[in-house]
């Protein structure tokens, strides 16, 4: 199956609607889940590479994913004045509704059902991040390296208990020397 074209670069307007949209969709967590299928699915800005891409870059510098991810997607199409713009959308009214969600929750935290209706969301984001998970493992199954480098860290993080920033620092730098672009060798 062909993937549909990519459609035309968004303006700074679109850039901050679209990322108003994975904020507000992704409310209570899966930001990148709900980003990959805005930006790549219903947008169709950027290819799933291209996508994957930005967000391995948007995980390797400090500070928040998405926000990083959303600095990277306006960049990408609109220069600075695009990342401001994603960076607006992603923060402006997400900040304010959480301003206003945490004065409520502070307000009626006690109640029961408050606490039921945040395991829900809690299980909710779960499953977005678990499906993001599968959605990138479709690109994954073409490469055996980078199959072995996702098993080493999950293994690494999740059974060893080595501490996240030094699996980044290590591990990092080392995917990085593996796949850093090299020139082909001229055929004799």
């Amino acid at each position: 199956m062909t993937p549909a074209p990519l459609g035309p670069s968004p303006s700074r307007r679109q850039l901050f609607l679209g990322m108003l949209q994975v904020a507000l969709s992704a409310f209570g967590g899966g930001l990148s889940a709900w980003s990959q299928r805005i930006v790549v699915e219903q947008r169709r800005w950027m290819t799933n590479e291209s996508f994957l891409t930005g967000l391995t870059v948007a995980r390797l510098f400090p500070g928040p994913n998405q926000i990083n991810m959303a600095v990277y997607i306006g960049a990408y199409f609109r220069g600075l004045p695009g990342a401001l713009a994603a960076i607006a959308g992603m923060l402006l009214l997400p900040f304010s509704l959480l301003m206003l969600v945490g004065f409520v929750y502070f307000q009626f935290h006690a109640l029961p059902a408050v606490d039921r209706v945040l395991t829900g969301v809690v299980a909710a984001a779960a499953g977005m991040a678990l499906s993001m998970g599968f959605k990138i493992l479709d690109e994954y199954w073409k490469d055996p390296l980078a199959l072995l480098l996702a098993a080493l860290t999950f293994i690494g993080l999740q059974f060893l208990h080595l501490q996240l920033i030094p699996v980044v620092l290590v591990g990092g730098p080392i995917a990085m020397a593996l796949y850093w672009p090299r020139q082909a060798k001229p055929k004799p």
